[in-house]
């Protein structure tokens, strides 16, 4: 029996286009993406150098401006459909399952989206959840073991008990093999809100 759910939140809630930061920073002369950019980038996401250490790797290897970088870098995040909201909300009020966000967003996204939504409409969306777990807060990142065993003990969660929503498969795999029940949700073909509609939950 499913009492805990667990939701990510890039393309599950706020929608998503992965191709735009790519095609931004190609704009600004960045086409090759290193194992050294991909290392400094998971850094960021774990919150282990701060957003002007992020900001000041690019500027200095690639003499990007700094406000041309963060425009690029935020490219990806697109719109949040009310309407997933109010599916969040009821679920929250009807107070059958503990809710916990488990994201990995680095600083500059969340500061864009808590901008980008306003006040009222992200601590809505914030206040859904018992715990709302950002990779950058709390120096772990998906799909990393850690991440699952960290957010299972540190609220004495069961994983049996568990469903994880996520729209990486890497992602759900790596919470699957831990004995978190999971839902790879597909943006092109599933919604949130269809939760129960895919997913036997009772």
């Amino acid at each position: 029996m499913i009492k805990n759910i667990i939701f990510d939140f890039g393309d599950i809630f706020i929608n998503l286009d992965k191709p735009a930061t790519y095609r931004e920073m190609a704009k600004l002369g960045v086409t090759d993406i290193t194992e050294e950019m991909m290392s400094v980038y998971h850094k960021y996401e774990k919150g282990l150098i701060s957003t002007e250490a992020f900001l000041n790797f690019y500027h200095d290897k690639f003499s990007i401006a700094k406000e041309d970088l963060i425009f690029a870098w935020n490219a990806i995040l697109s719109d949040f459909p009310k309407k997933r909201l109010d599916f969040l909300k009821d679920l929250a009020d009807s107070k059958k399952y503990r809710l916990f966000l488990l994201s990995n967003t680095n600083d500059l996204h969340i500061k864009w989206i808590q901008d980008s939504l306003g006040k009222v409409f992200y601590n809505e969306f914030k206040n859904s959840f018992e715990q709302f777990y950002l990779s950058h807060e709390i120096n772990f990142r998906k799909p990393d073991s850690e991440i699952y065993e960290f957010i299972l003990k540190e609220n004495n969660l069961i994983s049996d008990e568990t469903l994880f929503v996520d729209d990486l498969k890497e992602n759900t795999d790596a919470a699957n093999k831990l004995g978190i029940h999971v839902w790879n949700l597909i943006p092109a073909k599933d919604d949130v809100t269809e939760l129960f509609i895919k997913n036997k939950i009772n």
